[in-house]
């Protein structure tokens, strides 16, 4: 991290002035802690890229940026500095946001047959079998050293009967984990065996933390041919409102298949937001790298802080996001986020969000000052007691 980079925390009414659905929505004296939004100030890259754009009038339409244009280029160099892997910047495709490029991809790529997805799961996950015309099979995860691992006996199970497309969330959200290179191969033997589609929503890899790596599915071997990334800059420099994230292709001929696609499948990305996204992967990493130290030190601190006011509280170990899976099923509230709403004035993620009929657990977002996050965890304890 290079010295003067710090990562600044707005005050609680400069939060609600600019957080318009985190803050923005919840009642006076209550902390938000729910949606995957960070309370950090945007990064100076970025902000000075907007200004110099508004000042220059950019609010028109965006170039069509397929198979040329600053953003592959800057993405390609961002992902060989921060992952070691090397991207062809024209099989880079702008989208409006990570969740229409997931759809996108299935509408243009994917055989018909149901979607297989791991659950618990991001919750716009769980209505992409509506709106692309598709069922779909919940595979569950299992539990190894704490940590949640696709069940492959589960997945084989599922596109065996028919599922045409695992969509991947690498890293997890809700559960935090980063798959290993092993356990990544394990999933596209899998998928090679069935002759299934793959993708993979990196959208958090930049949020890899110490002790964990981040491995593009892509960058293994033998997934060219099956599989795409959507990734964005959005999560990392918290940039949702500026609708710009990328598809990425592993060969020429996917590519072209998602650059065929008619305007009215794929558009709607902003021009503000490719010249934000390009400022933050060409010059945000001293910046991101003072982020991860920051969460880095939440999560030490969440775990210091559950261990005393929470004390049967069980986490999986967080080893990407800011975002922190909790079993809260020993306090005996099937909804602990609406206790944890009417008695402590915290707003939480309820677990059955993301897995439909799932009780007892929560998801916390650390992504705040340390002094919120003790805060909000002492609220939890008295609240569930």
């Amino acid at each position: 991290m290079s010295a003067g980079v710090r990562i600044e925390d707005p005050t609680e009414d400069e939060l609600r002035r600019s957080m318009v659905l985190k803050w923005g929505t919840v009642a006076p004296g209550v902390i938000p802690a729910w949606v995957a939004e960070t309370d950090y100030r945007l990064a100076p890259v970025v902000a000075e890229a907007l200004q110099r754009a508004v000042t220059d009038g950019v609010t028109g339409y965006p170039a069509d940026e397929v198979g040329e244009g600053p953003l592959g280029e800057a993405y390609a160099g961002f992902a060989e500095r921060r992952f070691g892997w090397r991207v062809d910047p024209s099989f880079v495709l702008p989208v409006a946001d990570v969740t229409a490029g997931v759809r996108l991809a299935i509408d243009l790529l994917s055989a018909p047959g149901a979607l297989a997805l791991p659950v618990p799961a991001y919750s716009p996950q769980l209505g992409l079998g509506a709106t692309t015309g598709r069922d779909t099979v919940a595979v569950p995860f299992v539990s190894e050293q704490g940590r949640a691992v696709i069940d492959l006996d589960a997945l084989d199970a599922a596109l065996g009967a028919g599922a045409s497309t695992l969509v991947l969330t690498n890293p997890h959200n809700p559960c935090g984990t980063c798959p290993t290179r092993a356990e990544l191969e394990a999933v596209r033997d899998v998928v090679v065996r069935h002759g299934a589609r793959v993708v993979s929503d990196e959208i958090h890899a930049p949020l890899t933390l110490a002790g964990a790596e981040h491995v593009p599915y892509l960058s293994l071997e033998g997934t060219a041919d099956h599989a795409v990334a959507v990734v964005a800059a959005s999560k990392a420099f918290n940039t949702p409102a500026l609708r710009c994230a990328q598809v990425v292709a592993g060969d020429e001929g996917t590519a072209r298949r998602l650059a065929s696609a008619p305007k009215p499948q794929n558009s709607s990305w902003s021009e503000l937001g490719v010249r934000a996204s390009t400022a933050a992967y060409e010059q945000g990493d001293d910046w991101l790298d003072a982020l991860l130290v920051r969460l880095d030190q939440q999560r030490t601190l969440l775990t210091e802080r559950l261990a005393t006011d929470l004390p049967l509280a069980r986490v999986r170990p967080l080893e990407a996001t800011y975002l922190a899976w909790l079993d809260l099923r020993a306090y005996g509230h099937d909804d602990p986020a609406a206790v944890a709403l009417e008695r402590g004035r915290v707003r939480l993620a309820p677990g059955h969000d993301y897995h439909p009929g799932l009780a007892g657990h929560v998801r916390l977002n650390a992504a705040t000052s340390p002094e919120r996050l003790v805060e909000i965890v002492r609220r939890l304890g008295v609240a569930l007691a």
